[in-house]
């Protein structure tokens, strides 16, 4: 008995045959198999197209917004009397004078205003780690007369602009001859007065699951164990959110530390930037560029190095 007596030997000897023959893969109308890719890449050209014009659009909106800061970093190098007239990106005469100039303009060198700078922004900065989660903890975990109350009437403070309140605390605060000092800026900030905050940390708090903390209370644990052991253990991305934003806010505040700080060896950052514009004489713009540069690097590296804390911590909900 031959191979081709075998039963299925025709079908086996056609199927061969299809696989050396490349006309086998064309179909009754004598097109490549390939067509069908070649069809659904034309469908989806319109789909295609819309994605590429919101890119672009994305695009085009972040380059408007980025334009000041990269005209800013551009002017830094340029000597002051082209950084007006030539609006350029590129500057056509490079000027590093203006760091070296603007760092020792002042009274004191630059370094003496980012020091001052670093010391409000730390006791902001712990402040209200430690009293914005204390405050949210009661909030979200103690049972106490009138707490809806209390809570409602803290989220409404945070429509007060500061312009309402700086008149009131300007006066306590020449009562107690606090100004000229930092007192003014770091003492509120232990006082849980800033409510965003609070709000942030409540609503961590409250998606942290009650069993983990009922099984703490059952072992023993009162609520300053287990707001130290349990809660804040697991809040640390809200605690990050809050020291990154306290953080930004504090070190760009120009207004409070104008109001607070007369003296010229007490200057932040914000203010002493302030004293390179004069409106009766010459202005440094050249050296105002150069350390607003300078000023921006710390935000930049926060905001950098804490993004994902950012992210995590707004976004989640506080279940492990």
């Amino acid at each position: 008995m031959t191979e081709h007596d075998l039963p299925g030997a025709d079908d086996r000897a056609t199927r061969r045959g299809r696989e050396h023959d490349p006309a086998a893969h064309r179909g009754p109308a004598g097109t490549a198999a390939g067509a069908p890719a070649a069809a659904r890449l034309r469908a989806d050209w319109p789909h295609l197209l819309r994605r590429l014009g919101k890119h672009a659009l994305l695009i085009t909106a972040g380059l408007v917004m980025i334009y000041p800061l990269l005209w800013m970093v551009a002017s830094s190098f340029k000597p002051t009397a082209l950084i007006f007239r030539d609006p350029s990106l590129i500057p056509s005469q490079l000027d590093l004078g203006n760091y070296t100039a603007g760092w020792n303009a002042l009274a004191h060198p630059f370094t003496h205003y980012l020091m001052n700078s670093l010391v409000v922004v730390a006791g902001a900065v712990l402040g209200n780690l430690v009293s914005c989660s204390m405050a949210a903890y009661a909030f979200a975990r103690l049972n106490f007369r009138g707490r809806k109350l209390w809570f409602a009437v803290m989220l409404m403070s945070i429509m007060l602009p500061i312009h309402v309140v700086i008149v009131p605390q300007y006066v306590l605060f020449s009562q107690l001859d606090w100004i000229n000092t930092y007192l003014p800026l770091v003492v509120p900030k232990l006082l849980a007065t800033d409510a965003f905050f609070i709000f942030l940390m409540v609503q961590f708090f409250r998606g942290v699951p009650r069993d983990l903390t009922e099984a703490a209370h059952i072992d023993g644990a009162g609520h300053a164990r287990i707001f130290l052991q349990v809660m804040l253990p697991l809040s640390m991305p809200a605690l990050a959110t809050t020291a990154i934003f306290t953080f930004i806010w504090t070190w760009n505040d120009f207004f409070s530390q104008l109001i607070f700080l007369t003296d010229p060896n007490m200057y932040t950052v914000p203010v002493a930037l302030r004293t390179f514009v004069d409106s009766t004489s010459d202005s440094s713009w050249g050296s105002l560029m150069a350390m607003s540069v300078v000023s921006l690097i710390p935000i930049f590296l926060i905001f950098l190095f804490g993004q994902r804390y950012l992210v995590r911590g707004i976004a989640t909900t506080g279940l492990k």
